[in-house]
């Protein structure tokens, strides 16, 4: 036969995305065998949490809807005879597998099912199509949906388009088809039932953790690794793919007992925030990365005969409109003298007056004409400082471009993140979400201080080196801003 026997299509809502943390609200099953709905249930269910406003929003389920609602436990003697001998069919199945699975665990009761997943049975049976989510496939199929986001009403979508993809095609093809959807994803032991599918398809950051419960105080918990992905998804499941089954990889893996991430409005959002994360926790498995608490620019010392001819300056945390006659910004003085050295070529700058050779008489770049030859006497020290003065403008910030603070909007249509970053003499202020408005913007832009970040720095002038970015950036004050 084409199609399981006997099946039980079911659609779960809960207080939020993950099946650990969060909690059912509703729950639909259509029974059905040899083709035929012999049993139809739904039920709000107690959660013993409160609903966020934005799943309200969505589901239209409230705080007060459920407040008499059944707990969980009330159900669960239903919930198992309608789905026992049943192959577990859900959109994206896992997802509310794993929501009913975790149910029952925290009543000490086990689950089992196979599963059968509509979301892979479309990608087998139509692979022309780039979306198979369940409102793509009512409007691709013209199913019909009383409630959208209610769990009855989604399930009922559902026994049509497995009704409709039995008449349309053939038993052998829609045999193989199901037998692909049926397939268990590969899981890593550590992780609850449907943590990945959890895991929402937009772009964000996320961490792995090793315990599968957050700590009491989660902002003290230091995560085994944090990343970042254009799809989280997609990404999140790649470190347990085939490619992750060797050693530090294969080592993460091992260890994750949880997954948490952060959605994000889009790449200067996300790099802000993977930054302040990495900065905070630097977990384990990231690599490592040395912190600009030192970071310091170079200023010349007029009238100096000999090296050395720089001193540093330090500049983290520092206001940079205060900064006068300085050059560059560097993390180490490895970093300086590769710039130097790089300077030197370009410029025919002698190595020994720049300090990256000791000696005395010509240098080592003189014989090969690459010293314009201060050191041989050629040309003075201060016509050899003024050809280093020109070449060290360029390096380093440029100009402030704008007389104050400036805002930086961005938006993903997928996610619904709105958020809006502030910005002035390259230090960043602070971000606020689209909601908060522009007094929010005003106010930070007047007491937030300006403290140079490296990093910050280096990310915010790559993402304004893309001409399209530009239009994102508007000024809060065209007045300068007073501190």
């Amino acid at each position: 036969m084409s199609l399981p026997r006997r099946l039980a299509i079911i659609d779960v809502e809960s207080t939020g995305a993950h099946p650990v943390r969060d909690r059912l609200t509703e729950i639909a099953i259509l029974r059905v065998e040899e083709g035929e709905v012999v049993a139809r249930w739904e039920s709000l269910v107690a959660p013993g949490q409160s609903i966020p406003p934005l799943i309200e929003q969505v589901t239209g389920i409230s705080d007060a809807m459920v407040a008499n609602a059944p707990a969980f436990e009330t159900l669960a003697d239903t919930v198992a005879e309608l789905l026992e001998g049943c192959v577990f069919v859900a959109h994206s199945a896992r997802f509310d597998y794993g929501f009913i699975k975790n149910a029952f665990e925290r009543i000490g009761r086990s689950f089992e099912a196979q599963v059968l997943c509509t979301v892979k049975l479309s990608r087998a049976l139509y692979p022309q199509y780039h979306k198979h989510g369940l409102d793509a496939l009512i409007e691709r199929h013209g199913l019909s949906c009383t409630v959208r986001h209610r769990a009855m009403g989604d399930v009922e979508v559902l026994w049509q388009f497995v009704r409709q993809v039995a008449e349309e095609f053939p038993p052998e093809a829609l045999a193989r088809a199901v037998e692909r959807a049926m397939k268990a994803p590969a899981t890593p032991p550590g992780l609850a039932e449907g943590a990945l599918e959890a895991v929402p398809d937009v772009p964000g950051l996320y961490l792995f953790y090793a315990e599968p419960e957050a700590a009491a105080d989660a902002r003290r918990e230091v995560p085994l690794f944090i990343g970042r992905a254009q799809s989280l998804r997609a990404r999140v499941r790649e470190h347990f793919g085939a490619g992750a089954r060797k050693g530090r990889d294969a080592e993460l893996a091992a260890r994750i007992g949880r997954v948490e991430w952060v959605e994000t409005a889009g790449e200067l959002d996300t790099s802000l925030r993977e930054a302040a994360l990495l900065r905070t926790f630097r977990p384990r498995f990231n690599r490592p990365h040395e912190p600009a608490n030192d970071a310091f620019a170079l200023r010349l010392v007029g009238n100096r005969r000999r090296p050395p001819i720089f001193e540093t300056v330090p500049v983290a945390g520092t206001d940079p409109v205060a900064w006068r006659e300085l050059y560059g910004v560097f993390r180490n003085r490895r970093e300086a003298d590769n710039v130097l050295r790089e300077l030197a070529m370009l410029y025919r700058l002698c190595p020994q007056r720049l300090g990256l050779e000791g000696g005395s008489g010509p240098c080592s770049a003189f014989a090969s004409r690459r010293c314009a030859g201060v050191c041989a006497r050629r040309e003075t020290p201060a016509e050899h400082d003024a050809r280093l003065a020109g070449a060290l403008a360029g390096v380093g910030p440029r100009p402030w471009p704008w007389s104050g603070a400036v805002v930086v909007e961005e938006a993903h249509a997928v996610s619904g993140r709105h958020r809006l970053q502030v910005f002035d003499h390259w230090c960043h202020l602070g971000g606020v979400d689209m909601e908060a408005g522009e007094a929010a913007l005003r106010e930070l832009a007047a007491t937030a201080p300006r403290a140079f970040d490296l990093d910050v720095w280096r990310m915010f002038a790559r993402w304004l080196a893309v001409p399209a970015h530009l239009a994102r950036v508007r000024p809060i004050d065209p007045a300068p801003i007073g501190r």
